[in-house]
């Protein structure tokens, strides 16, 4: 089975630098034009089906990627972006001004800062990783898309190669990039509880050059 996780094109919040969490934030022109060139690349592919997060820009995304591979899309709740709580919506730098504290928590890392309001982590991973496995569960020897966000894509990312959600990111998302998944079919190691994966492609933005 072959999973292929998609971040939705560049949002406005992007470009302004915001914890965007699960705030809606449109597509910037560039996002649109990203949407159109992952659109045009996927279509080639014989996709079984294609799941996106409810959020707007991953749903805008990944509306563009159907109409051109004549597929429906359902909407899976499980790869919605992290729950920043109270800090969603802030920029980085109204984040240095208000919250230095948690600015500092950052820097000593490796460990995530307690942001008041915020998702758990632990069960942003949990729900993230349930949520795919269970469209790998779905397609068994087929290929499936997901459009999601940096933050579960990345998350899943962790799970298939069995690190620790810690600071830093060994890994970059970018936006319209493309990264695989590849599930052997059968049942678990006996040893393992997960089906057995391998991250065989990370962040390929090779469609993407023109932007």
């Amino acid at each position: 089975m072959r999973l292929l996780l998609i971040r939705h094109g560049e949002s406005e919040g992007n470009t302004e630098l915001r914890l965007q969490g699960q705030g809606e934030y449109p597509l910037t022109e560039r996002g649109r034009e990203q949407s159109r060139l992952l659109a045009e690349r996927l279509r080639r592919l014989s996709l079984a089906a294609l799941y996106s997060s409810p959020i707007r820009r991953a749903r805008l995304t990944a509306d563009a990627i159907a109409e051109a591979a004549g597929l429906g899309v359902t909407e899976l709740p499980g790869v919605q972006e992290y729950d920043f709580g109270e800090l969603s919506g802030l920029t980085y730098r109204e984040l240095v001004e208000k919250h230095p504290e948690i600015v500092e928590q950052y820097r000593r890392g490796p460990d995530y800062p307690s942001f008041p309001g915020a998702e758990d982590r632990e069960a942003f991973r949990r729900r993230v990783c349930e949520a795919l496995w269970g469209v790998v569960e779905r397609h068994p020897g087929a290929s499936a898309a997901v459009v999601a966000h940096a933050g579960p894509i990345g998350a899943f990312c962790l799970e298939v190669l069995g690190l620790p959600d810690r600071r830093p990111l060994p890994l970059r998302i970018h936006n319209g990039s493309i990264t695989v998944v590849e599930v052997r079919d059968g049942p678990p190691d006996g040893r393992d509880p997960r089906p057995r994966a391998t991250l065989a492609t990370l962040n390929d933005t090779c469609h993407l050059q023109a932007t």
